[in-house]
């Protein structure tokens, strides 16, 4: 569960760093990667969003060891 949770706040910091972009600087890196919506793209926004979910269900044990 320790390696799952690390990657869930990976996923998730990228996530966060990528909405930034889009906020500050109408730049999407993901899309810029991947390209605009294909698959690979459609992807990485479906897991980390996944890893969200995982977070906020998993709040109890929330740091790290």
């Amino acid at each position: 569960m320790y390696t799952l949770k690390i990657i869930a706040y990976i996923l998730v910091i990228i996530g966060a760093i990528n909405w930034g972009l889009i906020g500050f600087f109408n730049f999407d890196l993901v899309a810029t990667i991947f390209g605009e919506m294909t698959v690979l793209t459609r992807i990485v926004y479906d897991l980390v969003g996944i890893a969200a979910i995982y977070l906020l269900f998993a709040h109890r044990d929330i740091y790290i060891h």
